[in-house]
């Protein structure tokens, strides 16, 4: 059997700043990776994106994908308090115009996670001022974003909470977002005000946007429909709401999360697992845009990450292929879907370890050699034949 996708379905991949580029020194996420003892591995020269942007891009286009996701970062744009780099500035505009040269869509995201230390040291998301120093950097954005079609304000806002509120107690979680402790309602709260300034400034601009929210496809288990519900609304479906104002959300989809009477369930041993310790699940994507259509109707939905940590390359053939199908479904009944952004294009760092490989191109760790694996070649040949078999 043959699905097909829509003429025009943008297919592409993804990666961020801090993930990629490389000695990213004036971000929180730096100082925090650099104390002794505390993350196993930290980012260091990354995949040196920063200097290789160039062969990235001519990798996504010659694969045949059509859209490329990245992030600015903000500690490269402002790394003193009111003061901003030109020269970050021009290197963020010649990122968007390489993609533009090269027929690919820019899928530019303001805030990946990582923000500038001296905003972390004045307070962080929790500081009064936080919302006018966000709006102040996007602000500063804007004149380089021209001919970008899709603005993500704040990637994973509920995932940036939730983190907020595990920093703060010393129990081991499952390290899946639906798993987490609730969000930090401190911090949600400004992250939403954030999101809304920062569209604000982007619609009078008239630029598109939206944010990105980490979908854990809750599913409930032995009839614990009430918990599941009340679980996911702080944890998502606050966040899917918000963007009902927006010009789209994006969906990030990895894996399920059951829910019982108590709350999130332990993955069961002897479950297929990623290298993330996750389950192996694809068919999350289907379950978590079926979710997002409901909770926000007649929200262009853009599927901004999905993908797989494996060392087995054809095991993330076998998991791609179930999450399009399950993401073909959903389309078909109903969810208006424009795009699939594969995470990652690189095997990059991910959040204090490079052991879980997610990319459909190796990076080796000394040269920086790009190497396209087969899964990014079949990828590729899906987005050329606007389907699959």
């Amino acid at each position: 059997m043959r699905i097909s996708f829509p003429e025009g379905f943008l297919w592409g991949a993804a990666g961020s700043a801090h993930q990629t580029e490389g000695n990213n020194v004036a971000s929180d996420f730096w100082a925090l990776e650099n104390r002794p003892g505390l993350l196993p591995e930290r980012s260091g020269d990354a995949c040196d994106g920063y200097h290789r942007w160039r062969e990235d891009l001519d990798i996504v286009r010659d694969l045949g994908l059509g859209a490329y996701r990245f992030s600015i970062e903000w500690a490269r744009v402002e790394p003193v308090e009111g003061e901003f780099s030109l020269a970050a500035l021009a290197h963020y505009r010649r990122l968007i115009e390489g993609c533009l040269d090269r027929g690919l869509t820019p899928v530019v995201t303001l805030h990946h996670f990582t923000s500038p230390l001296w905003f972390q040291k004045a307070g962080g998301w929790r500081a009064l001022e936080a919302t006018d120093r966000f709006r102040r950097y996007v602000r500063a954005v804007l004149p380089i974003l021209g001919g970008v079609e899709w603005v993500c304000t704040i990637n994973e806002p509920n995932m940036l909470a939730m983190m907020a509120n595990m920093l703060k107690g010393t129990e081991r979680k499952e390290n899946v977002a639906g798993a987490m402790p609730p969000p930090d309602r401190e911090v949600a709260d400004a992250l939403v005000a954030a999101h809304q300034a920062a569209r604000e400034e982007l619609a009078a601009a008239g630029l598109k946007s939206g944010w990105t929210v980490a979908n854990q496809n809750f599913q409930a288990a032995g009839g614990a429909t009430a918990e599941r519900d009340e679980w996911a609304w702080s944890r998502e479906d606050r966040f899917l709401d918000i963007a009902a104002e927006d010009d789209f959300i994006g969906v990030q989809a990895y894996t399920r999360v059951l829910i019982g009477r108590d709350g999130a369930l332990p993955v069961p041993d002897g479950t297929r697992r990623t290298l993330t310790g996750w389950e192996f699940y694809p068919w999350a994507l289907g379950g978590a845009v079926r979710h997002t259509a409901e909770r926000v109707p007649g929200v262009p939905i853009l599927v901004t990450e999905n993908g797989i940590a494996t060392a087995d390359d054809g095991e993330r053939v076998e998991y791609t292929t179930g999450a399009l199908e399950s993401l073909h479904a959903a389309m078909a009944d109903g969810a208006d879907v424009r795009g699939y952004l594969h995470w990652s294009l690189l095997d990059n760092y991910e959040w204090g370890s490079w052991r879980p490989t997610f990319g459909l191109v190796a990076v080796d760790r000394r040269t920086f050699a790009r190497t396209v694996k087969p899964s990014a070649r079949w990828l590729g040949g899906v987005a050329r034949a606007g389907g699959l078999s």
